[in-house]
């Protein structure tokens, strides 16, 4: 599904109906962007890495709540963020703009959408996975890691952990919330130059 396209993202809410006779969860987690000079970059990449991070989201959470909104207990949606959101990275303009937009939009969404469907953020950290290795050195992260309290990177596990307790009874009154799950964010720089 390209989760772009609005036909796309219509029918793999309407799959999933005629799958499962409802919905009862949707995590939107598709994302992610190339670094870009902000100087240089072509308004195609923009328009690009805004459609696939915030625009997208928010047309498959609209086919969602077109559901949930019918079920007698609602429904759940999880947007998938990034601490890209709050700290920004060089190289990274048009993506932390929109996973910015995203936040905010969870916020929106949380206030129009409630009491049937809550909607709710997770600010994601470093997460190794196999696509990401390269990003992180040829050592495997380790200089990476030592910028993090926790001493290590997120897995997917941590994530999905973090999708199942926002989607489940026991947040039932959690709504419009953003979720750190960042392991503690990063040392800022000037601990890290007189501790190293």
């Amino acid at each position: 599904t390209d989760v772009r396209d609005h036909a796309d993202a219509a029918g793999l809410i309407d799959d999933a109906v005629a799958r499962f006779g409802r919905l009862d969860v949707l995590v939107n987690n598709a994302g992610g962007s190339p670094d870009a000079d902000a100087a240089t970059v072509s308004p195609r990449f923009v328009e690009k890495i805004v459609a696939l991070n915030l625009l997208a989201p928010f047309t498959v959470a609209q086919a969602a709540n077109a559901v949930m909104q019918q079920q007698s207990d609602g429904g759940a949606i999880v947007n998938i963020g990034s601490v890209s959101a709050h700290d920004p990275q060089p190289g990274t303009a048009a993506y932390s703009a929109a996973k910015a937009g995203l936040l905010v939009l969870t916020k929106a969404l949380a206030l129009e959408w409630a009491p049937k469907v809550r909607i709710n953020h997770i600010t994601t950290g470093l997460i190794r996975t196999e696509s990401a290795a390269s990003v992180y050195g040829e050592d495997g992260g380790a200089a990476v890691t030592r910028t993090l309290p926790m001493g290590r990177m997120a897995v997917p596990s941590d994530i999905a952990d973090a999708c199942l307790f926002l989607a489940s009874p026991q947040a039932s009154y959690v709504n419009g919330a953003d979720l750190a799950v960042h392991g503690g964010g990063e040392y800022p720089a000037r601990y890290l130059a007189t501790h190293s």
